[in-house]
């Protein structure tokens, strides 16, 4: 690490709702920065006003803030760097494009969108189908290169249409070091002269991002893999205008659960998970459902995204997010793609459910919806059902029968278990219950263990049937704890209402 203070940036465009791919650059940035006692700030990428979507980054700052990684520079957040939107800084961006082409490292380009088609369908024709316009095929086209410059002065002050574009060096190895990747080197053959300024005034990304970095101070520019290609671009950027360059770290790509493909933004409920944090209603009315809508705790979702490419080299799997932050290392990160798992963000939301207080979670349930029951009793249920439940919409579904007596019955378990004794050992159990003194769990589950080993009973003779009768359903916390829950009296007339129940569905078969 440099002596230069950390400052990292998350700079997305507000061109529809935060992938979680985005989510977890900005993850990291986060990571590293507090990692580094550094400054973590948000920057909004809106050069292309094209594609820009209303709504799009107030999503971002709330789905960051729900994540638990707001930054503390931005729009809206303060700074000393601002604007932190690009659309603000539009007029400081001209005068560095004007730098380059006085300085010949750039220079203007006046061809029309038909001149360009026509150029590349005339490389098709002559078997060259990715036609670029770069260091060899600049000298045919109409730019200030090529053109007199009395006519360039004419054509500027006519107000010709015109791009500003990166005047490549023909046949130059570009170095530079990824904190993740290791030495990457690329020649500028490969490269074309990339548009720097565009004709409706505003700079392309590659030029801001770079005017915007050096402004801002940036010590390391964390973003997705997407990015490496463009990355030998920024280099020469920053070397044309005699800058130091920041340090790069490009991240791995997030993978379909199959591994075939990137993680895109169109794979959400089409593959049955959410890939945004929070819901995204797009102007047509369409629901796209983020995790936060579907119940999972900002904590399990952030523990879920740090693994997928980075590894603490131990077998610690839950995280807090200040242990990621004592954890976290760019050297860690992989090149590989990191292949998504819903079932293990499934985990992860369990392991973070189980270890909410049982008045936490009861909170929750009561925000979810109306619930007559006192806080003790909300709390007793949560902890009965929460070594099972996923999320907490699952204990007021999975564990209705206590909050109310059971209106269905698991009729193909009951069909299958009942046998014709085994009313008769439910008649029996109801007067050992009836007889008890004490109701607790303890006592109940010593009653019950004595009245099989009297019979010569299996558990499983009683113990299911009790619990269909009780509760409806065939699995479910311990019997003796939810016995205890529900009360003495309860547990009597729910034993005669179930048999009556049984006996209609048997009745039925």
């Amino acid at each position: 690490m440099s002596s230069v203070p950390v400052r990292v940036r998350f700079a997305p465009s507000p061109t529809g709702p935060l992938h979680m791919g985005g989510v977890r650059t900005a993850l990291y940035n986060y990571l590293f920065a507090l990692k580094h006692n550094g400054t973590f700030l948000i920057r909004i990428e809106d050069t292309d006003q094209t594609r820009f979507v209303p709504g799009a980054q107030d999503y971002i700052m709330d789905a960051l803030q729900w994540c638990g990684i707001m930054p503390t520079e931005g729009p809206g957040l303060g700074g000393n760097y601002g604007p932190y939107v690009q659309s603000e800084r539009k007029e400081m961006y001209k005068p560095y494009a004007e730098q380059l082409i006085a300085e010949d490292k750039a220079y203007y380009a006046f061809d029309s969108a038909e001149d360009l088609d026509r150029m590349r369908d005339q490389a098709k024709t002559m078997g060259m189908p990715n036609w670029q316009y770069n260091s060899v095929t600049r000298s045919g086209m109409r730019n200030s290169l090529t053109l007199p410059q009395s006519e360039v002065e004419q054509l500027l002050a006519a107000g010709e249409p015109y791009v500003i574009r990166m005047k490549m060096p023909r046949n130059r190895d570009i170095r530079f070091h990824d904190l993740i990747r290791g030495w990457v080197v690329v020649n500028t053959n490969n490269l074309d002269d990339k548009v720097l300024f565009k004709s409706d005034g505003m700079p392309t990304y590659h030029l801001a991002n770079i005017v915007d970095d050096h402004t801002m101070a940036i010590s390391h520019v964390i973003r997705g893999e997407e990015w490496l290609p463009s990355a030998p671009l920024h280099v020469m950027l920053y070397e044309a205008f005699g800058w130091d360059c920041p340090e790069f770290a490009h991240l791995p790509l997030l993978l379909r659960p199959d591994g075939n493909g990137k993680l895109s933004k169109r794979d959400g409920d089409r593959l049955g998970f959410p890939v945004f944090p929070t819901n995204w209603i797009t102007a047509e009315g369409e629901l796209y459902s983020g995790y936060r809508e579907k119940g999972y705790l900002p904590g399990a979702f952030i523990n879920m995204l740090a693994l997928l490419g980075w590894n603490p080299g131990t077998t610690q799997e839950i995280f807090t997010l200040e242990e990621l932050i004592e954890a976290f290392s760019l050297e860690r990160v992989s090149k590989a793609g990191a292949k998504f798992d819903p079932e293990k963000t499934k985990w992860f939301q369990q392991q973070y459910l189980r270890a909410q207080s049982d008045a936490t979670l009861a909170e929750q349930l009561r925000a979810l919806q109306t619930i007559e029951l006192s806080d003790a009793d909300l709390q007793q249920i949560c902890a009965l059902m929460k070594e099972r439940a996923t999320f907490p919409q699952d204990i007021l579904t999975d564990g209705a029968y206590l909050f109310g007596r059971p209106t269905a019955f698991d009729a193909e378990t009951i069909r299958k278990k009942w046998k014709p004794e085994t009313a008769a050992y439910i008649q029996e159990w109801k007067s050992i219950v009836n007889s008890l003194t004490e109701f607790s769990a303890q006592t109940i589950e010593v009653s019950f263990k004595t009245f099989l080993a009297e019979k010569q009973l299996g558990i499983g003779a009683v113990l299911l049937p009790y619990r269909l009768v009780l509760t409806g359903v065939g699995a479910g916390p311990g019997m003796f704890e939810i016995s205890q829950f529900l009360g003495k009296e309860e547990v009597l007339t729910r034993l005669d209402l179930g048999l009556a129940e049984v006996e209609k569905i048997l009745h039925e078969a």
